[in-house]
């Protein structure tokens, strides 16, 4: 099982930087050009320098990830950062609203023992792409560190960490940081060693999936390897764990958005042409006209069976809603399109759209070019920007449907997941260098 323990992790001095929330940021990979601007005005030391250091004119190509590494060096050196003098957990919590109801998501960040997917006990759910993943190791070889915790999960069924976690933080003012969003990040550091225990030894024993940092956790494994090429390594070298943030996937504040898709081609679809290709592997549950009706056909999905694997097309060639779910004749269907793919899978509204939809019944053999959005009012927004795009509305996966397709070493299709929100950058580092 996996390995989860403690670790002397490196901080902003608040008294040298003033406020959590002036330094710290989103993960790199949501940033924006517009927010990058934005994070470098607000603070001097602000974290965006670190994980996502910006191209200044006459750079040659690896003169950000150089830099990055010289602010975090100078920044340790300047008493900006400092490391914590003993081994420690964090305990971190978010605060937040969806959908009008507020919610709390609490976990704590560790170093856990790396493991080569499918050598183990921790699990992906998704494909990564070699791009991101050597972005992020030519920074981690500048900076010797990880930046950003690994969103990790773990079954917890009789919430028993639940407890532990609120007995740790009892009675202790936590680190507090507000977003752009209104999110609410607190974080306790936890030193005492009873206190650490149960905590470790409960996650241990448990698998891990991998909720967000695929890429991370992945290039994490590469510069393990790249060290162990040039010489044997101690047992417990930093590089052997990565840092990670671990929830009980029966949190209650373990909210997926859905991720629904703007798509280019083919253009003109009109409802008659898409329901008619599909044929009996669907069925229609309701059908509305006009772009603005979208939140209705949302309504409509959700109002459907979630073993029916409902989902919503709008086509732009009759500015229609069409909200189907899959028949039985569909299910039989996805078995033989994906007949290695466990069941699980094929019950996914993604995977429904990529195999039945796109691939049988449109014969797309490329993927059209998709905008990936996760509001149904941003759906609308981009679908009036392009008025030739078609949209599906899909479920987000449940955490059991997680469970069963990590667990048996199948991957989602890409974008299935949005978990939200993100956990911050810059609440503490890990370093990947001997002391």
């Amino acid at each position: 099982m996996p390995e989860v323990q403690p670790f002397r992790g490196i901080r902003y001095d608040l008294g040298q930087v003033g406020s959590l929330s002036d330094v710290v940021a989103p993960p790199y990979d949501v940033i924006s050009p517009e927010e990058q601007d934005r994070l470098y005005q607000r603070h001097p030391t602000n974290v965006i320098r670190l994980i996502l250091n910006r191209r200044e004119p006459g750079d040659e190509e690896l003169a950000p990830y150089r830099r990055a590494g010289q602010f975090f060096r100078n920044w340790q050196r300047q008493g900006v950062l400092f490391t914590e003098p003993d081994p420690a957990l964090y305990i971190y919590e978010q605060q937040f609203q969806y959908q009008g109801q507020s919610y709390c998501r609490r976990g704590f960040i560790a170093r856990v023992r790396l493991e080569p997917f499918g050598q183990g006990n921790i699990f992906p759910h998704e494909h990564t792409m070699p791009g991101p993943k050597q972005d992020r190791l030519l920074l981690m070889q500048s900076t010797g560190a990880n930046l950003s915790p690994v969103f990790g999960m773990y079954p917890d069924t009789e919430d028993r960490s639940g407890p532990l976690l609120q007995q740790a933080i009892a009675g202790r003012t936590p680190l507090v940081a507000t977003d752009e969003q209104g999110v609410v990040h607190r974080l306790w550091p936890l030193l005492d060693p009873e206190q650490i225990a149960p905590l470790t030894a409960l996650v241990s024993a448990q698998p891990i999936f991998i909720a967000d940092g695929h890429h991370r956790y992945e290039t994490a494994c590469e510069y393990l390897r790249q060290l162990e090429s040039r010489g044997s390594l101690p047992p417990n070298h930093p590089a052997r764990f990565v840092m990670m943030m671990l929830v009980s996937m029966n949190d209650p504040g373990m909210v997926v958005f859905p991720t629904h898709r703007v798509m280019q081609q083919p253009e003109g679809l009109s409802s008659a042409v898409l329901l008619n290709r599909l044929q009996e592997a669907v069925k229609v549950e309701l059908q509305l006209s006009g772009l603005s009706r979208a939140e209705e056909a949302w309504q409509g999905v959700l109002a459907t069976p979630e073993d029916q694997v409902p989902m919503a097309f709008y086509t732009p060639g009759d500015q229609t809603w069409s909200v189907v779910s899959l028949t039985a004749q569909g299910h039989r269907l996805m078995e033989q399109l994906a007949p290695q793919a466990p069941p699980a899978w094929r019950r996914l509204g993604v995977s429904v759209l990529q195999e039945l939809v796109l691939k049988h019944a449109l014969d797309l053999a490329e993927k059209p070019s998709t905008i990936y959005l996760h509001q149904i009012s941003e759906v609308q927004k981009t679908l009036r920007e392009h008025p030739g795009h078609w949209a599906t509305l899909v479920l987000p996966p449940t955490m059991e449907q997680i469970r069963q397709i990590s667990a048996s070493g199948v991957r989602m299709p890409p974008k299935s997941t949005y978990f939200y929100p993100k956990l911050l950058s810059g609440l503490v580092f890990y370093s990947l260098e001997s002391s």
